[in-house]
């Protein structure tokens, strides 16, 4: 009978210090240990390689840590600790607020810290996460931020890519207007529907074979739209 696999665990933290610390510690009890000394190595390894939870400094060099936090929640439902010296009230709400399961402080005690990993595991969603969305001739990696069509890439808006990004995380619901608008633009956008209206069109026009007859982006009267995905 052979052993079970290794829980794989994604250390995002730049001090090496602090990354020999958790390997000695994460490696004796049990875990698989990749690292990454930068928020986009850290992200790039998570696509790569979907580990089975996350543990994330905050004061990285390249990106701030709740950033990172954000572009993983773009795709994935990996359980993520925050282990950072930031200790203040505000940093706490911002990452869990932003999709962390657990926030730590350093310095932090092992048997702490393997509990709560303990109970992130458990409360873990077990879909697989898939960073990259295939539909048809249309691919979208919500990691990397890229869309393709008919494997040349596509340039999209910030917003364009937005609602695109939404679609996907729901392809094949129907999205009414005041959702779209919420999550897009923001809560104070709901009745803006001419907004929703331009900015389809634009996805439509890069995206679809025939804009004027979609395939992709149908409309549902009176409702809203879905993403029809193949």
């Amino acid at each position: 009978m052979s052993a079970p696999l290794k829980p794989t665990a994604l250390v995002i933290d730049d001090e090496v210090q602090i990354r020999r610390l958790l390997r000695v510690c994460l490696e004796s009890n049990g875990y698989q240990i990749a690292e990454a000394a930068t928020g986009e190595e850290g992200i790039r390894r998570a696509a790569e390689r979907p580990p089975d939870l996350v543990i994330l400094d905050l004061g990285l060099p390249d990106m701030d840590g709740v950033a990172v936090l954000k572009r993983l929640r773009e795709w994935s439902r990996v359980p993520v600790i925050v282990l950072t010296v930031r200790d203040r009230e505000e940093d706490k709400i911002a990452a869990l607020d932003s999709g962390a399961d657990d926030y730590i402080t350093k310095p932090f005690g092992t048997g702490e810290l393997l509990a709560r990993l303990r109970v992130a595991q458990r409360h873990a969603a077990p879909a697989p996460s898939e960073s990259v969305f295939r539909s048809g001739k249309l691919e979208v990696d919500l990691a990397g931020r890229t869309v393709r069509l008919d494997d040349k890439e596509v340039r999209l808006t910030a917003t364009e890519y937005s609602l695109l990004r939404l679609f996907v995380q729901h392809a094949g619901t129907v999205l009414t207007h005041r959702q779209i608008l919420r999550e897009v633009w923001g809560p104070n956008y709901e009745e803006q529907t001419h907004y929703l209206r331009v900015y389809l069109k634009h996805l439509r026009e890069k995206l679809e074979r025939d804009p004027a007859h979609p395939e992709l982006f149908l409309t549902e009267p009176g409702v809203g739209y879905r993403f029809a995905a193949t």
